[in-house]
């Protein structure tokens, strides 16, 4: 049977860029969903499943952040890029609350964009397919089980993304001791970066607000080194 190849959305209303990017990525074993509206792409994101999606900022209907929030509603974890003119930092820093796993600023090397989409796709691949030895675990009056994404506290349960679950399984495995940022940036995020550190911090205080009922469960920024999961007997 023939492997499928990886569907990527691609929002961008420039006719030129939006085709010359197409044609390259489907030259590259990609599929492409070309859209020229935020508010097409959002439509053809609800219609099919994507690996991978590609914003351009400014579009006219819906521009590409109002665009972000409403597919995170829908996927928290979706690998997501921004593709933007856009260059001021205060728009960059936007983009990585947002969620995006990377903003590159046009115009940009579409050979460099395609490395990083095939390092993301790699990485969540991995990270999907990975089989963990321990997967259950006690913390204060929570069950967590890394396998299937759980967390159940008085017998409701909540089911966590990705990212959330690898972080919160890093953090029960350095129970009491420390998490080093670096570590669980290359890990989890593939690499160190000021932004992607900005996004593990969305992604802590997720998981805070996950255990606030459990006043013995307390996850504490260690400045400048990481985070420790702290579980009071």
């Amino acid at each position: 049977m023939e492997e499928r190849k990886p569907n990527i959305l691609l929002a961008e209303d420039d006719t030129n860029l939006g085709m010359v990017l197409k044609n390259y990525l489907e030259l590259n074993d990609y599929d492409v969903e070309l859209c020229r509206d935020g508010i097409l792409a959002l439509a053809a994101f609800r219609r099919e499943k994507f690996d991978l999606c590609l914003l351009d900022i400014m579009m006219p209907n819906m521009d590409g952040f109002k665009l972000a929030e409403e597919i995170r509603d829908v996927d928290p974890d979706i690998p997501l890029f921004f593709l933007s003119a856009k260059t001021m930092k205060e728009d960059i820093i936007q983009g990585y609350k947002l969620g995006a796993d990377d903003y590159i600023v046009k115009p940009f090397d579409s050979e460099l964009l395609l490395l990083k989409i095939r390092a993301i796709l790699k990485r969540n691949q991995e990270l999907s397919n990975k089989e963990e030895e321990q997967h259950e675990f006690a913390i204060g009056r929570y069950a967590f089980n890394a396998r299937l994404r759980t967390l159940v506290h008085d017998g409701e349960s909540h089911t966590l993304s990705p990212k959330e679950n690898e972080l919160l399984r890093m953090l029960c495995e350095h129970k009491n001791d420390l998490l080093p940022r670096e570590l669980a940036l290359k890990k989890i995020w593939g690499s160190d970066t000021y932004f992607n550190g900005r996004s593990m911090d969305v992604y802590i205080a997720k998981l805070r607000k996950y255990l606030k009922d459990d006043p013995n469960i307390e996850i504490v920024n260690i400045h400048g080194n990481g985070f420790r999961l702290v579980v009071k007997d």
